[in-house]
């Protein structure tokens, strides 16, 4: 099935209170167990790309609790939210929100130590977006880790996947996740990217039916 793409910005004032009130806790604890099993340790500071309303990069938070996140997207009303959600839980100290829409990165700082995304990669039309962030702002030794969905073989085998893992969700939720499944990258698709981009120090790991993450550490040299 060739790719379809989606809008590369959430910025429906729907979509932005149907994902803020979401459990997404199944497959963001598993962003974050998938991470610590990679990277036990967080030194340095931190860059979340496409983090919306901030769901990952509070749970992200509360298990690195010495970490300082810079969480970025490009949708003011996800960033809205987002906020809202830091400052309930008190990570005001730990978690500043930034309005960008990459590849502009001008608001950020020149490196980080730490890159981090979740389902950012298969909204964008040109994943270079992505590809260029994370090579221009990830420091030597840097570590980088993103999970994203993986597109399936049909789209009747994303309906089915609709119908397994969001039934009870929201429409908005049901739809939006038809369409990502449809949007997203396969692996081999994904390698090609890092190729391309020079990135060859990044692995590409399958490790659900719909999930795939790609993560290293950036050699010192390059």
């Amino acid at each position: 099935m060739d790719r379809v793409l989606e809008p590369e910005l959430m910025d429906e004032a729907d979509q932005a209170q149907a994902y803020s009130e979401a459990d997404f806790s199944e497959p963001h604890d598993m962003f974050v167990a998938q991470f610590k099993q990679i990277f036990p340790h967080v030194e340095g500071r931190v860059l979340d790309l496409g983090c919306g309303p901030a769901d990952v990069t509070v749970r992200f938070a509360r298990s690195f609790p010495d970490s300082k996140i810079d969480a970025v997207d490009g949708a003011k009303i996800m960033l809205q939210y987002g906020q809202a959600r830091i400052e309930k839980e008190n990570l005001a100290d730990q978690i500043t929100l930034v309005l960008e829409v990459l590849p502009t990165t001008n608001r950020l700082l020149p490196q980080y130590e730490v890159i981090i995304s979740n389902s950012l990669l298969h909204h964008l039309a040109d994943p270079a977006a992505l590809w260029d962030t994370v090579s221009n702002k990830c420091a030597a030794s840097g570590s980088v880790f993103i999970m994203d969905l993986m597109r399936p073989a049909s789209q009747q085998h994303a309906k089915n996947f609709v119908e397994l893992y969001a039934s009870n969700e929201p429409e908005v939720l049901r739809h939006d996740f038809y369409h990502s499944l449809l949007a997203a990258y396969r692996p081999d698709e994904v390698e090609r990217q890092l190729e391309k981009a020079d990135l060859d120090w990044l692995n590409v790991k399958t490790i659900t039916n719909r999930h795939l993450i790609v993560y290293g550490q950036r050699p010192v040299c390059t």
